[in-house]
């Protein structure tokens, strides 16, 4: 059984909620990344729940490092998709995030996937 649907102003609640819960050291790295979220991706596909764009830090130069904030893109109605209630829908929201920050740190998949583990919840 799906989900209500969650409105937009909720969701972002729910996203900004999940945003303060993250430990210290990660909440850091979110200083200089923007979190967008938006209903879907541009191809409606439902599967990808986020984008991370940017430059992920272990990649950047001494300078020019501050030319463009990072983003991170929340899709609200793919995180819909993969939630049958809110603490579902939160986890999903948790779970994206400390991906996503782990990109913007440049982490490969089983430095996310560590990642992931060690702050499931």
């Amino acid at each position: 059984m799906k989900m209500q649907s969650v409105p937009e102003s909720q969701f972002e609640s729910l996203v900004a909620d999940q945003m303060d819960a993250l430990p210290d050291g990660l909440g850091k790295e979110l200083n200089n990344v923007s979190i967008t979220v938006q209903d879907r991706p541009e191809d409606g596909s439902l599967q990808v729940l986020a984008v991370y764009s940017g430059i992920p830090l272990n990649e950047r130069g001494q300078f020019g490092a501050e030319a463009l904030p990072d983003n991170i893109v929340l899709y609200r109605e793919s995180m819909l998709a993969h939630a049958h209630n809110v603490d579902e829908l939160k986890r999903e929201i948790w779970n994206t995030l400390i991906r996503e920050i782990g990109q913007h740190l440049g982490m490969d998949d089983a430095q996310l996937d560590e990642l992931e583990a060690r702050h499931h919840h």
